[in-house]
């Protein structure tokens, strides 16, 4: 078995019984990454020098029996999340070469523990998009390719697209991610890897480059349940510094990924068979519910009346936070700048050149949507619909523990199938958005291959701080699934 075969749990018992040591672990990780990451562009910066470093003073660590929980785990890092001394871009012309001189909450946590950092992760530019194609480092190749149609190039998913592209390939024992509409659930289930937003206020917030304030989550990305439960651990955490992050204890998620859900009551929610769903999707979603229903878990029919509603409130709500918190980046302060005859034209051609198109458009919808006279009729109408698909879950606690779904409409696309069509990329996210809407917790779990031979994942939605629950639905569909196809870059 080589190295990065290991399983990031396997990994550390593995380290602790000095079968391998950290540095030869992230060895083979560098090396895996210098021989596939040209072709897939997971990365955008790698830091071998420094990942060795770490590697030999996790191994000092384990020797003295003094090694923390992640202690020597090669880990890759979405570059959204600051990491002091090393340059942060949120895959964006407009950040440059910004190198911050301070760390994010979540990865001063992880190093804590241990871990060793690899690299900074593409993303669609300031995490804005659905397939990692908006980056300005370039798009991120999924690891998978089609059985009939191997040349077509596919999307990883975005917008933590190179995060899950990285574990997917075997490129990083885990990395951390955010989703804000469904940017950790749709590219873990199209790379066939697991990943969960936790709920809102579980982690910090703090060094993580704003995309939509009150949506934006961070979580982890892994290759399966239980190595997601173990760097949630290490991520979560009250953070003074995060005025939105909740004070509460954090449980031991891996204990409860095994504890089965007999006699926990699963919801169905109705309005989440949309009309030409495919049927593949509806099929795993059928298989889904039985293997529970054979875990022991009771199976109840729910609705969600105002779902059909969100993904318009989430394109309202979205962009306008975008819109404020973007407007910092002006040539002026940090960043990069484009000179200009006046401070006004400055503004104009260092955001014209700093931006993507992408992030153009959400700007642009976000100011309308904020604007004087349309306010009111969209901005706030979005925040009481906002309200009402809340209110939907709320109703639906009374009747059941947590929810199964779909994770995606379909599975991975061509990098150039749906490019020009930004409400097609948009509807990626419909099963994604209202977790993030109510601040739910919500985790994708790969479960079946497509007649293409590409992965399908199924989604749980779980109750506020429910985590727990959520890793235990996650696990029985793991376990009932027994997903174990590789992507054919390393099969």
């Amino acid at each position: 078995m080589r190295p990065t075969d290991l399983s990031l749990a396997q990994a550390r018992l593995a380290l602790d019984a000095r079968q391998i040591s950290a540095r030869e672990l992230t060895q083979a990780y560098l090396d895996a990454i210098a021989a596939l990451n040209p072709r897939l562009n997971a990365y955008i910066t790698v830091t071998a020098e420094a990942a060795l470093t770490a590697a030999d003073a996790a191994d000092q660590k384990l020797a003295a029996g003094q090694g923390g929980p992640l202690e020597g785990i090669p880990l890759g890092i979405k570059d959204l999340f600051c990491t002091a001394g090393t340059r942060t871009t949120a895959a964006s012309r407009i950040l440059g070469d910004f190198t911050p001189p301070y760390e994010s909450t979540i990865t001063r946590q992880l190093l804590r523990d241990g871990a060793v950092f690899l690299g900074k992760l593409n993303l669609d530019e300031f995490a804005m998009g659905s397939s990692n194609a908006t980056s300005a480092f370039g798009p991120v190749e999924n690891p998978w390719s089609r059985r009939n149609d191997p040349d077509t190039r596919l999307v990883p998913g975005g917008s933590s697209g190179g995060s899950a592209a990285a574990v997917a390939a075997r490129l990083a024992l885990g990395a951390t991610a955010t989703d804000t509409g469904g940017s950790i659930r749709q590219p873990a289930a199209f790379c066939g890897v697991a990943g969960i937003k936790p709920t809102y206020g579980r982690c910090s917030r703090f060094g993580v480059v704003a995309f939509a304030s009150s949506l934006d989550q961070a979580g982890p990305i892994a290759r399966d349940v239980m190595d997601c439960a173990v760097l949630l651990r290490s991520m979560s955490g009250f953070d003074p510094q995060d005025s939105t992050s909740v004070d509460m204890a954090v449980p031991d998620f891996a204990a409860a990924v095994g504890r089965g859900v007999r006699g926990m009551r699963i919801g169905i929610p109705r309005e989440y068979r949309m009309a030409g769903m495919p049927a593949e999707i509806e099929a795993l979603w059928q298989q889904g519910i039985a293997w529970l229903r054979d875990a022991g878990a009771s199976i109840v029919d729910v609705s969600l009346p105002h779902t059909k509603y969100a993904l318009p409130t989430y394109y309202i709500v979205a962009p306008a936070e975008a819109s404020s918190n973007l407007a910092r980046y002006d040539g002026v302060r940090f960043g990069a700048r484009v000179p200009g005859a006046d401070l006004t034209e400055l503004y104009e051609k260092t955001r014209a050149a700093g931006f993507g198109a992408e992030v153009q458009r959400r700007i642009m919808i976000g100011t309308y949507v904020l604007s004087a006279g349309y306010y009111d009729a969209y901005y706030l109408k979005a925040q009481q619909v906002r309200a009402l698909i809340k209110r939907d879950f709320d109703l639906a606690w009374a009747q059941c523990d947590a929810l199964l779904t779909p994770a995606t409409p379909s599975a991975a696309f061509g990098l150039d199938e749906k490019q020009d069509d930004p409400v097609a990329m948009y509807l990626n996210d419909v099963f994604t958005v209202t977790a993030n809407l109510a601040g739910l917790p919500g985790m994708a779990v790969p479960a079946g291959l497509d007649g293409q031979g590409l992965p399908l994942g199924l989604q749980i939605i779980g109750q506020p701080f429910d985590e727990e629950g959520v890793f235990a639905v996650a696990g029985a569909v793991e376990r009932a699934a027994g997903f174990s196809a590789r992507p054919g870059v390393i099969a």
